[in-house]
């Protein structure tokens, strides 16, 4: 990759603005529409905007942690910019698609790079019933929600609900109950990449249910669809033997 063009982005905390202060007036600022990669300057969360933001220009990103975990960022620094970025490792992502139904009769979508969750909205656990390829699998689920996982945001929510860690191109999704009260043994289950995942909400009236698409939000929902979007390529960046797929690997050994 020729690094000519650089489009620096971050987010609203200072350390992250001041950085790309000085990194715009070493290395020039492109416009969006014009670069040749992105460098987004911020934590996790940060990276997830950029990427949604970018969905429909196909250009690589690459982050710098000036956030907090920077699960998704390379180290920061201001030396050698372009050749970090000419040497960087390119690692593509499909997103997931939520199509979410309200009680309501209104239909919303969005994607999600890490998960696609539905959560509980009130006092009460959730009851859903899961289909898998037009097939039903579970009758009843009663827990405090549930979420469909891709593989780079198996290190995320579907990590701490206990869920299972996929390695990067593993082409697999991860089922993930959160704080399963029936089926009391069930933890979730691993799913093929093509698979389509439908949950109906049973009794959304007395157990209303947010589904939420990374951090797109939509309440009082009654069914919820959710499949990989192979057509929406992320590209992101990462230096030499530090990408995404060793950094998936590390995190099963802290």
């Amino acid at each position: 990759m020729n690094p000519a063009r650089i489009a620096f982005v971050a987010s609203d905390a200072p350390l992250a603005d001041e950085a790309r202060a000085v990194l715009a007036a070493r290395y020039g600022d492109a416009p969006l529409d014009r670069a040749d990669v992105v460098v987004a300057l911020g934590g996790d969360g940060f990276m997830l905007q950029t990427l949604h933001a970018t969905e429909t220009l196909d250009l690589p990103v690459y982050g710098m942690n000036r956030g907090t975990v920077g699960f998704l960022m390379n180290a920061y620094g201001e030396d050698d910019l372009r050749e970090r970025l000419a040497a960087a490792e390119e690692t593509v992502i499909n997103p997931l698609r939520m199509t979410a139904t309200t009680a309501g009769g209104r239909t919303e979508e969005a994607l999600a790079i890490n998960e696609v969750s539905l959560l509980r909205a009130g006092p009460q656990a959730v009851r859903l019933r899961i289909l898998v390829d037009g097939r039903e699998r579970l009758d009843e689920l009663i827990s405090d929600g549930v979420l469909v996982s891709t593989p780079a945001g198996s290190t995320a929510y579907n990590y701490s609900a206990h869920g299972p860690v996929l390695p990067i191109g593993s082409e697999v999704l991860a089922l993930t109950a959160i704080a399963p009260f029936r089926p009391r043994r069930w933890r979730g289950a691993l799913l093929p990449m093509s698979a389509d995942v439908v949950f109906d909400v049973l009794e959304p009236d007395k157990r209303p249910v947010i589904a939420s698409a990374d951090s797109r939000l939509v309440r009082d929902v009654v069914r919820v669809e959710v499949r990989s979007d192979v057509t929406v390529r992320h590209r992101l960046l990462f230096d030499p033997g530090h990408g995404l797929e060793e950094r998936v690997l590390r995190e099963q050994f802290v």
